[in-house]
């Protein structure tokens, strides 16, 4: 039982550490500029299929403007391209200020 149990406690430890990192927690309002970016994928891309969509997270560029960051997979003339979409806004109003748009090589 004792060395089950010595067995047991590593794996429990992984298990446990591995989802705390994994759970990171994300900016309450991130939905609202994924929608944004969504949009304006479609636009870029139209008639083009979006394949995946991730957050990539946030960026504080001074004390009045916060940068997100989503990453799509499209596809487009039988080609998957990753395409980088990052939303500027204003701190204190949520105002949508500037939208990039950067496919990667």
């Amino acid at each position: 039982m004792k060395k089950l149990l010595m067995m047991l406690v590593p794996v429990f430890f992984l298990f446990f550490s591995t989802n705390v990192h994994a759970q990171q927690p994300q900016p309450s309002d991130y939905a609202k500029f994924g929608r944004i970016a969504t949009a304006v994928m479609k636009e870029d891309y139209p008639g083009q299929p979006l394949k995946d969509y991730q957050y990539q997270g946030r960026q504080k560029i001074d004390e009045k403007r916060l940068a997100d960051y989503f990453e799509f997979t499209v596809q487009e003339n039988n080609q998957e391209k990753t395409v980088i979409v990052k939303v500027i806004h204003d701190l204190a109003n949520e105002k949508t200020l500037n939208i990039a748009v950067e496919e990667k090589k």
